[in-house]
């Protein structure tokens, strides 16, 4: 059985939401974001940078969200939540994918990471540029989002669970109530039951 291993508030939000959108089985495994246990050479089999979340599936063993995210669809999607592969739509897909963990989390991220590390007040500067930096990501999902319910005309697709658990990180630390498109997708995204399930 596919078995995610999960800490609340982590990118492990991301594979658990794509099972309960696709009401597949699998098992999450809640386990310890103490940084001994992260450090730990048991964990390090699983995850060698230390992080969370991890997927195994069989002999199967992935440490990236987006992978693990593919890889679900690949292999118990059934053609659901992606366009076909080859197509514009498919092409969109991966492009937003792709800019909601490496364009839009990693400043978000950082955010998470100066305050947890250093304190809030400490480094109020760097706080200061990865917020503009997420600011400035927010209006381009902003525009992008303007008269549609999903990113893509395909409808609700795993871009959207990707780039949900990023609007879901900048939502907790970044004020975007201007953007009242990109504030009401991450609303739709966030009232979804499937989501709901993958944060508890």
């Amino acid at each position: 059985m596919l078995t995610i291993y999960y800490v609340a508030g982590t990118r492990a939000i991301r594979p658990v939401w794509l099972c309960e959108e696709l009401q597949i089985p699998y098992q999450r495994q809640d386990v310890s974001f103490d940084p001994e246990f992260r450090a730990s050479t048991e964990w390090r089999k699983i995850n060698p940078v230390g992080k969370v979340p991890a997927m195994r599936d069989g002999d199967l063993v992935l440490f990236e969200s987006c992978a693990m995210v593919q890889v679900i669809l690949d292999r118990y999607g059934n053609d659901q939540l992606a366009p076909k592969p080859g197509t514009n739509e498919n092409a969109l897909m991966q492009q937003w994918s792709w800019f909601a963990e490496s364009t839009l989390a990693r400043p978000a991220g950082e955010i998470v990471n100066h305050q947890r590390v250093f304190g809030k007040d400490t480094v109020a500067k760097a706080i200061a540029e990865m917020k503009e930096r997420v600011r400035l990501c927010l209006k381009a999902v902003d525009d992008a989002i303007v008269d549609k319910e999903f990113l893509l005309d395909f409808g609700f697709s795993a871009a959207d669970i990707n780039l949900g658990y990023s609007l879901h990180l900048a939502n907790k630390y970044v004020d975007y109530d201007d953007l009242v498109n990109a504030k009401a997708y991450y609303e739709r995204l966030a009232a979804r039951p499937a989501f709901q399930r993958s944060i508890i």
